[in-house]
């Protein structure tokens, strides 16, 4: 039933490996709320709803899919809603984790939402396409590394736990897929202004081919900055880095 129902949903790539599923639950550190996103057909639900210490909840925006997980576990909290939209504190008033096989076209607004809710989000632990997982837990210096490498590393620990093949999904995609797992920095404090922060980060990779002198020449006091950071390109600087660079434009 699940791959004859998955080839009609939003072109979501559903995973019927359930070893893998269960790798993916296992995956999952934080004990207590956690939001499942995009559950599909249920195959990852299954699993966490099977801890006792976890106290789930789901939102699926694609009403087929909710009429079945409805049919399937009629004890599990469920929000037809879109997650990028929807105020998530109808659901928790307090913290929880986020756990899912993220939609390939979506995974990055929902990681700059990761971001905004930090607060009340202490970890996220999941599926993201090969690419987007390698970029997120990539150190600098690497071609793959980009603005959400630099923000998450800020706020998170990040761990790229193991590659997907093709084959366990239906319909089987294109590329390969990794599960990853943030785990928010305890009792980190960003030592700079964050709106500048996040300004410079994004500017700064804007402009990723060119020196950071030439990428952020439109900030008033990047003349305070060091020469030898401002002919580096951005890909260059760790979060450290950057972190540091934004406190000599602000002083």
């Amino acid at each position: 039933m699940e791959n004859v129902k998955a080839k009609k949903y939003l072109g979501q790539h559903f995973l019927t490996d359930k070893n893998i599923a269960e790798k993916i639950a296992n995956s999952l550190q934080y004990q207590g709320n956690v939001l499942e996103i995009g559950p599909g057909m249920g195959i990852l639900t299954d699993f966490i709803l099977q801890n006792p210490k976890l106290h789930v909840a789901a939102i699926e925006i694609d009403h087929e899919s909710v009429d079945y997980l409805h049919e399937r576990f009629p004890n599990l909290t469920l929000y037809q809603e879109d997650f990028l939209k929807f105020d998530i504190h109808q659901i928790f008033n307090e913290p929880f984790a986020i756990i899912g096989n993220f939609p390939y076209n979506i995974s990055a607004p929902i990681l700059f939402k990761l971001l905004e809710m930090r607060d009340i989000i202490p970890e996220l632990t999941g599926m993201f396409q090969k690419e987007v997982a390698q970029r997120i837990c990539t150190k600098a210096g690497s071609k793959e590394y980009g603005i959400l490498s630099v923000l998450l590393q800020t706020f998170f620990h990040c761990d790229y736990l193991f590659m997907v093949h093709e084959g366990v999904f239906n319909p089987p995609p294109k590329v390969k897929s990794a599960v990853i797992r943030l785990t928010r920095k305890e009792n980190f404090r960003l030592s700079c202004n964050e709106k500048l922060y996040f300004q410079v980060v994004k500017a700064a990779f804007n402009q990723r081919r060119k020196t950071m002198r030439n990428s952020l020449k439109s900030f008033a006091g990047i003349e305070k900055v060091d020469e030898i950071t401002l002919q580096k390109r951005p890909e260059q600087l760790s979060f450290d880095e950057f972190i540091t660079l934004v406190q000599k434009i602000e002083s």
